[in-house]
């Protein structure tokens, strides 16, 4: 068995280590240009180059739960593409979430302006009743930031593109769904993946059927918000504030507005970081499972790519 590793922006040494002592009867190594074939690849947005020339692999294996920039490529036709279920990021995503939620809600934002004055200050206290949140995207992240939120006692909302069905939270589906959903949110989390359906999801029309004094986190991609309609309605007061952590262009460009709009929180993509040896030890046991010749249709994670995810 041999496994080629092609991920941009990532170390390689440890991963190809990694690998190694978790599959140790297999050959791991390193692409470049002209390498043998392989059986399978570990991969992290690589070039069409990689595709064009491994033309026999059995299966494909993306050390991220998002593979949008897998879907821009063309991928050997057959190929099953199986992205990380889980591996640790749930419990950042769903800690990331509930810090943003809970920071907007108490006004802790607020607190931190006046303290930097020297200001002692007081604001009256909220009711969690009025700030139900609503999470697009209940997939394993969606779910667990649900589930999460939920123990705060907020309303919880849900939507997603096919019925699902969680304990302590309001769950709409489809288009049928999506404008009531909408419109009983007042803080907004996308968790979707990025799809030519979902692309700019986050726009005028959307945003603004929102509760008015709207909170807006996006943890999701950058593709699916339209950056000018949310400094307008932020400008126009129909938004409260956002948090970003991911972003069309990244790192963000240091003359982009999002830096210095007083209602933005800006994070460097890091609510949910791949953690290297639960993904190692996730990835290779698949490629183990497969290579024994379990059906892919038994892994977690198997992408369905005319959904795109």
């Amino acid at each position: 068995m041999r496994i080629t590793f092609c991920c941009t922006d990532t170390k390689a040494q440890p991963w190809l280590e990694g690998l190694q002592a978790a599959l140790p009867g297999a050959v791991v190594e390193l692409w470049a240009a002209g390498s043998a074939p392989a059986d399978y690849a570990v991969v992290w947005a690589p070039p069409q180059q990689f595709f064009d020339e491994q033309t026999g692999l059995k299966g494909i294996f993306n050390i991220g739960a998002g593979v949008d920039a897998l879907m821009k490529l063309r991928l050997p036709p057959g190929v099953p593409v199986v992205r990380l279920d889980d591996a640790g990021m749930s419990v950042q995503m769903a800690e990331y979430v509930c810090h943003a939620v809970i920071r907007h809600f108490r006004e802790f934002d607020a607190y931190e302006a006046d303290s930097a004055r020297g200001r002692w200050s007081y604001r009256k206290p909220r009711r969690r009743a009025d700030f139900p949140v609503g999470v697009m995207g209940l997939g394993v992240l969606g779910e667990r930031v649900s589930r999460a939120l939920a123990q705060f006692d907020f309303p919880v909302l849900g939507w997603s593109r096919s019925a699902k069905v969680f304990d302590g939270v309001r769950c709409y589906s489809g288009e049928a769904g999506f404008q009531d959903f909408l419109a009983a949110t007042r803080i907004l989390v996308c968790l979707l993946p990025l799809t030519p359906e979902t692309e700019g999801i986050m726009r005028q029309a959307t945003l603004a059927r929102l509760l008015p004094g709207a909170y807006v986190i996006n943890v999701a991609r950058g593709g699916h918000l339209v950056d000018e309609d949310l400094i307008a309605l932020l400008d126009s007061g129909h938004l409260a504030g956002a948090t970003l952590d991911v972003f069309r262009t990244e790192p963000l460009p240091a003359v982009h507005p999002f830096w210095a709009h007083p209602k933005i929180t800006v994070t460097p993509h890091t609510s949910a970081r791949t953690l290297r040896d639960e993904s190692i030890a996730q990835i290779a046991g698949k490629i183990d499972a497969l290579h024994k010749g379990a059906p892919i249709a038994s892994l977690a994670g198997v992408v369905d790519l005319k959904q795109g995810y």
